[in-house]
């Protein structure tokens, strides 16, 4: 059932015991939002905790509360009033879903948002889900402590590409403003996200020596396999290298994380990428948006370059 912002704030202001959540795979504005919101609720004198079920990068550690992050334990059975599912539909949220016993608030800026929550609150129009949690404050006239305000800052410029991306409105620069005269410090923001280890630099190396051109150089693309990501190790962050080639429209990059198990991530300059990515379950932005594939890596590639191909076709 879809609600109100200020449906949103009373669901909030009546819960006592929070649990909080984001997608696997989490980026700046999943961790960032939910920290950020894990601030506020506690200043409020609520229980709360953070619940991610997956490996939160190491990057991320100069964010207050990053040491609070738990991740789901087979077995656990945690009672509360509410699990908020923060930046994500509820089949990206993995284990926590079977481990919280709770009514389900999904507060989401995802267009392909399945709707599937007890409640949601979706606004497509926000940069980023911290966007929305800046606004959540301010309907349940709260403050914005240093803490809150940094990793509201942090998801709030990582996915608007450092307020670079055509998601960046007036609105999310005042945000921005608010949330650097609370205390953000985009300064110790920047400096942490932009860390990389030895092996993570030398992997971007290696995995761009796999890019590919395709529709007339329309598209560029990374593909790596199961192998070949194990030689390379981490590759974190390729598709906002390759996105930027000269004349493409599209980039995209597909790992195979496990075998048979492959992961898709696109940025597009035009291309509403949505349309490829719910035709494999996934979902995102019209400009930036992800899928799994459960196929071997050749059939998962030969899939997306199909739809990549059909979605590239001159509309009628």
């Amino acid at each position: 059932m879809k609600i109100s912002l200020r449906e949103t704030a009373a669901v909030l202001s009546a819960a006592q015991k929070v649990v909080i959540t984001a997608h696997t795979n989490p980026d700046g504005d999943a961790i960032g939002s939910s920290l950020g919101l894990m601030h506020f609720l506690k200043g409020l004198g609520k229980d709360v905790q953070v619940l991610i079920d997956d490996d939160i990068p190491a990057i991320f550690d100069m964010l207050p509360g990053y040491e609070l992050l738990g991740k789901p334990e087979e077995g656990q059975n945690i009672a509360a009033d509410v699990l908020v599912a923060l930046d994500v539909s509820l089949d990206r949220i993995g284990m926590v879903k079977d481990v919280v016993d709770a009514e389900v608030l999904n507060i989401d800026h995802h267009i392909t948002n399945d709707g599937a929550a007890d409640k949601l609150y979706l606004d497509g129009t926000c940069a980023a889900t911290a966007e929305i949690i800046y606004q959540l404050v301010k309907e349940m006239n709260g403050s914005f402590s240093r803490d809150c305000a940094m990793c509201l800052y942090t998801g709030l410029a990582t996915d608007s590409g450092w307020f670079r991306y055509s998601n960046t409105t007036p609105e999310t620069l005042r945000a921005g403003a608010e949330l650097l005269a609370a205390g953000a410090e985009p300064n110790l923001i920047s400096e942490g996200l932009e860390r990389r280890p030895y092996e993570s630099l030398k992997g971007l190396a290696d995995a761009l020596q796999h890019m590919e051109l395709f529709h007339d150089g329309r598209v560029v693309g990374v593909f790596l396999d199961f192998a070949t990501l194990e030689t390379i190790g981490s590759a974190e962050g390729l598709v906002d290298m390759i996105r930027k080639v000269e004349g493409t429209e599209l980039a995209v990059v597909l790992k195979e994380k496990e075998k048979d198990s492959c992961r898709v991530s696109m940025r597009s300059k035009g291309l509403d990428v949505t349309k490829i990515a719910t035709q494999f379950g996934g979902g995102g932005h019209v400009r930036a948006a992800g899928c799994s594939i459960a196929r071997p890596f050749a059939e998962a590639k030969a899939a997306l370059l199909a739809a990549i191909a059909e979605a590239m076709e001159p509309q009628a």
